[in-house]
């Protein structure tokens, strides 16, 4: 059997590059490590790396089955899980759920420029704990499709870019 040591990188589709590093960059502080051409970007936080692809056809917001499901980044410890949400909802990044206890630590949803699901978490130093009444057992999907909704109906709102060609 292989002994995995970590995850090297997530890929995703994005339908905007540069507002995809933006949130990723920008918002979130991951480090451009470089580019392949006009549709690839390579962030890295430490060792990790996240890769943007420019997407070759558009992805909708209501799509759950193009994107990745979720994925998360991890803080030290419950009191950075609560500044980072009050972070990200002062830069207008769109919050999915508050900050929760769950089984494995503290945690929260949002969702990027594309309607990707984004977890912050701190884990407990001695694993999962067992349920008690003040741990959020609810899935982020059960939030998301009215978050998704209100993304659609923002983004139709907006007067579209006249293209130049």
């Amino acid at each position: 059997m292989m002994k995995l040591t970590g995850i090297n990188q997530i890929t995703l589709r994005v339908n905007d590059l540069r507002l995809a590093e933006e949130f990723y960059g920008g918002i979130l502080g991951l480090k451009l490590d470089h580019r392949v051409g006009a549709n690839i970007s390579y962030l890295r936080l430490n060792s990790d790396m996240l890769v943007l692809v420019k997407a070759e056809t558009p992805g909708s917001l209501q799509a759950r089955d193009i994107r990745v499901d979720h994925f998360g980044f991890r803080l030290a410890s419950d009191a950075e899980v609560d500044a980072a949400v009050h972070y990200l909802d002062a830069r207008g990044v769109h919050i999915v759920t508050r900050p929760a206890h769950r089984r494995e630590g503290r945690a929260f949803f949002v969702m990027d420029p594309d309607g990707n699901l984004v977890e912050f978490y701190s884990m407990h130093e001695n694993g999962i704990q067992k349920d008690s009444p003040d741990i959020d057992l609810s899935s982020p999907d059960s939030h998301t499709i009215p978050t998704r909704q209100k993304m659609v109906e923002e983004t139709a709102t907006k007067k579209p870019r006249r293209s130049r060609k």
